[in-house]
C-alpha cells in the first residue's frame, strides 16, 4: 500500500511539473516567426505568457536565435522579464536591447528589482539606466546601491507603506484610498512608526480591512514583527523570514529609522540562490554556472576544481605507490582496493551533504556538534561492519582466501568510520575558519577517504598476507 501511494505521489509530482513546462510547439512557432520576421506573430505568442516563462524561453534558445528574436521583439520586452532572467544571461540580453527600451522597461520596476539588475551590469550600462530613471527613483536606487553587496540594504525596496502609530483603522484606510497612485504595486503590511520614524509594529491588510474604523492601529499589530538592519547579511535575512514565517519586514538604518521593506519573494529568492550555489559548489562546477553559459565560460568555471581533484588523485596514487611490491605479489589487491575507496567516498559525501545543509540552516551548532559527530561516527561504524561482512564473504568466494576477506572487511570498517567523521568535521572546521564549506569540503573529504582507504587496505594486506 505504501509503495502504491509513493508511486501515485511521484506520478502526480511529475504531472505537475509537466503542467508548467513550456510547450515544445510554442518554441517551434516562435522559431518560425523569428525566421519569417513576423513581429505580429511573436507578439501574439508572447502576450499570454508570464514574464518567468518568457525568461525561460530566452534561456533555452541559442545565442543566435536569442539575438534574432530580440532584434524583432525588443519593444515588447518589459522589466519583469529582465528581473526573471539568470544574471549572466541578463547582461547579454540588455546588451542586445536598445538603451531606450531598457530604460523604459526598468521604470516599471520597484527599486529592489532595479538594484538587482544594476548590480550585475557593467558600469556604463548601469549608468545609462540610472540616467533614464525619474529623479525620485534614481535617488532611491543610488541609496540602495550605497549599501554593501549581499546585505538587506541591497535587498529591500524603498517603496514603503507606513503610518503614525497613533492612527486609527479608519484614518489608515482613508489615507490609502487618497494616495492609491503612490502605493507600491504589492504590499502586505502597514508599518507603524513613532515620531522619529522608527518602526514599532505592523498591521496586515487582512486585519486592517476586517476591523472597525475607530480601532487604533496599535491594537491590531502582529506578533511576528521583526526589524532588519540595513547592513545585515542577506543570508541572515532569508533565515529570519524562513524561521519566523515572515511575509515582510521593515529595514532600518544605523539610527533605527525606517528606510525600506523586504518582502517574502525577495527573501525566498536569496534562499533559492543559496541552495543552488551550495549544490553547484559541492559539485565543483562554480557557484554561478548556468545552462546558458558559453563553452569557454563553463570550461573556466570547472577547471580549478578539476585541478584540485587531480592533485588529490595524485596524493592517493602516492599512497598506492608505497605498496607496489605487495600489489605485484597479490594481484587481488589491485582488484579490490577501488571498492574500499569508492565506498568511503560515497559515505563521506552523504555525511558531507548533511553537514553543509545543517550549517547553512543553522541546525548544526556548537551546542549539538558532539552529538552529531558521535551519530555520524556510529552510522559509519554500523555501515562499515555490515559491508565488511559482505566484502569478507565476497573476498572468500572470489579469491578463496579467508585472510584476504578479513583484510578488506577490516579496511571497510576503518574507511567508513573515517568517512563519517571527515564528512562532518571537515565542513565544521572550514566554517569556523570562515571558508565556505560547500566550496572546499568535497576535495578534502575525498582525499581523506581515498588515502585512509588505500592505506588501511594495503597496509593490513602487507601485515597479514605477506
Amino acid at each position: 500500500m505504501n509503495e502504491q501511494t509513493d508511486d501515485i505521489r511521484e506520478d502526480t509530482a511529475e504531472e505537475a511539473r509537466d503542467g508548467y513546462a513550456l510547450d515544445e510547439s510554442l518554441r517551434r512557432s516562435l522559431r518560425a516567426a523569428v525566421e519569417a520576421g513576423d513581429v505580429s506573430v511573436i507578439d501574439a505568442l508572447m502576450e499570454p505568457l508570464h514574464p518567468a516563462d518568457i525568461a525561460d524561453l530566452l534561456e533555452q534558445v541559442s545565442a543566435g536565435e536569442r539575438a534574432a528574436w530580440l532584434a524583432l521583439w525588443s519593444k515588447g520586452i518589459d522589466g519583469e522579464v529582465l528581473s526573471e532572467l539568470d544574471w549572466g544571461l541578463r547582461e547579454e540580453v540588455i546588451g542586445l536591447l536598445p538603451p531606450e527600451v531598457v530604460a523604459e522597461a526598468v521604470r516599471e520596476l520597484d527599486s529592489d528589482d532595479v538594484v538587482d539588475i544594476l548590480e550585475d551590469l557593467e558600469d556604463e550600462q548601469a549608468a545609462a539606466i540610472l540616467l533614464a530613471l525619474d529623479d525620485r527613483d534614481r535617488t532611491a536606487v543610488e541609496q540602495a546601491l550605497a549599501y554593501p553587496e549581499e546585505t538587506a540594504g541591497r535587498l529591500m525596496q524603498r517603496e514603503v507603506v507606513h503610518a503614525p502609530e497613533h492612527w486609527s483603522v479608519g484614518e489608515m484606510i482613508d489615507y490609502l484610498r487618497a494616495h492609491k497612485t503612490d502605493l507600491p504595486e504589492q504590499f502586505y503590511h502597514v508599518i507603524l512608526t513613532d515620531p522619529r520614524l522608527k518602526p514599532t509594529g505592523y498591521v496586515t491588510l487582512g486585519r486592517l480591512l476586517s476591523t472597525e474604523r475607530k480601532t487604533p492601529l496599535a491594537e491590531i499589530t502582529e506578533d511576528s514583527f521583526r526589524i532588519i538592519p540595513a547592513t545585515q547579511d542577506e543570508d541572515e535575512v532569508a533565515y529570519a523570514f524562513n524561521q519566523y514565517h515572515l511575509i515582510s519586514a521593515p529595514v532600518v538604518d544605523e539610527d533605527g529609522r525606517l528606510v525600506g521593506v523586504i518582502t517574502i519573494d525577495d527573501a525566498m529568492n536569496v534562499l533559492d540562490e543559496a541552495n543552488e550555489e551550495d549544490i553547484l559548489r559541492l559539485a565543483g562546477v562554480g557557484e554561478e554556472s548556468s545552462i546558458s553559459d558559453r563553452v569557454v565560460e563553463t570550461a573556466k568555471q570547472r577547471l580549478p576544481w578539476l585541478l584540485v581533484n587531480l592533485v588529490t588523485a595524485i596524493l592517493a596514487s602516492l599512497v598506492i605507490a608505497q605498496f607496489e611490491d605487495a600489489i605485484a605479489q597479490i594481484v587481488a589487491l589491485a582488484v579490490l582496493m577501488p571498492i574500499v575507496a569508492s565506498m568511503g567516498g560515497n559515505a563521506g559525501t552523504q555525511s558531507l551533504t548533511v553537514a553543509v545543509r545543517a550549517l547553512a540552516t543553522k541546525d548544526l551548532t556548537s551546542a549539538n556538534l558532539m552529538r552529531v559527530v558521535s551519530r555520524e561516527a556510529m552510522v559509519g561504524l554500523i555501515n562499515g561492519v555490515l559491508f565488511a561482512v559482505v566484502m569478507g564473504i565476497v573476498g572468500l568466494i572470489w579469491f578463496g582466501s579467508p585472510m584476504l576477506g578479513a583484510v578488506i572487511a577490516a579496511a571497510m570498517v576503518i574507511n567508513l568510520l573515517a568517512a563519517g567523521l571527515a564528512g562532518i568535521l571537515i565542513p565544521v572546521v572550514l566554517d569556523r575558519l570562515r571558508i565556505d564549506p560547500a566550496l572546499a569540503s568535497g576535495a578534502f573529504v575525498t582525499t581523506v577517504t581515498d588515502v585512509v582507504g588505500f592505506f588501511a587496505f594495503l597496509g593490513l594486506a602487507v601485515i597479514f598476507l605477506l
